[in-house]
């Protein structure tokens, strides 16, 4: 193909909580004139409903007995992107201490992981000029094959200052102990775990602005259409 630019490109951008990844996502696909899927806000959407439906979250088996009931859509633009679960927008409620708190556990069920998993490689595949997809798993397990992996880091401390900045008046202490504990969550479990895939690109944003971030996954994503 002479025309490199028009190539769809299929871009995974995985890491832990307070790297930056939404924010760069966004931007990268905004910019690239890419669809972008936050992953994440899909685990919180099906935990979201588990929680609004009684659903023990202690109980896998209980959680895997209704993994397939919620409908949940995922607007793509990364302008405005939107998330409903039957028909009812939750963009706001997804974001609670609440569900936040049930997010691993939810997410651990492998009938659950299994049933996002295929909502967003169906995604990914109707994505005609393509995609940037955030998550933990996505260069490992949802898109093995994507054009670029880039897996974001950053320390314990500056994502905790991220994250209580967000989080309006969190305190930076009790923000990073729930961080590493989510961390352990996500990387410990069994079925598809955080983790950075063999080929991904490690970026640590740690003394990074989010400008510099996005800047340097553009860099990245224009390499690799180049290379094509």
């Amino acid at each position: 193909m002479e025309n490199g630019a028009a190539q769809p490109v299929i871009v995974a951008i995985d890491g832990p909580s307070g790297t930056g990844k939404s924010s760069t996502s966004k931007a990268v696909a905004a910019k690239l004139g890419l669809r972008y899927l936050d992953t994440g806000a899909q685990y919180r959407a099906i935990t979201w409903w588990m929680v609004s439906n009684g659903i023990d979250i202690e109980d896998p088996t209980a959680i895997a007995a209704v993994a397939g009931k919620p409908e949940i859509v995922s607007g793509t633009d990364p302008a405005n992107p939107t998330i409903t679960v039957d028909g009812t927008d939750v963009a706001g409620p997804i974001r609670t201490q609440e569900v936040t708190s049930k997010v691993s556990a939810v997410s651990a069920v492998p009938e659950v992981r299994t049933r996002i998993t295929e909502l967003q490689r169906s995604l990914a595949a109707s994505a005609e000029q393509g995609i940037v997809v955030e998550g933990r798993d996505i260069g490992t397990t949802v898109l093995p094959d994507a054009d670029l992996k880039i897996f974001l880091t950053a320390s314990p401390e500056a994502r905790a200052a991220r994250r209580s900045g967000e989080l309006k008046g969190a305190d930076v202490r009790s923000t990073r102990e729930a961080l590493i504990k989510r961390d352990a969550a996500d990387s410990s479990r069994k079925t598809s775990p955080l983790a950075k895939a063999d080929d991904a690109v490690e970026v640590d944003t740690t003394e990074l602005t989010l400008a510099q971030v996005i800047e340097c996954v553009v860099t990245l994503v224009g390499e690799k259409r180049a290379d094509r």
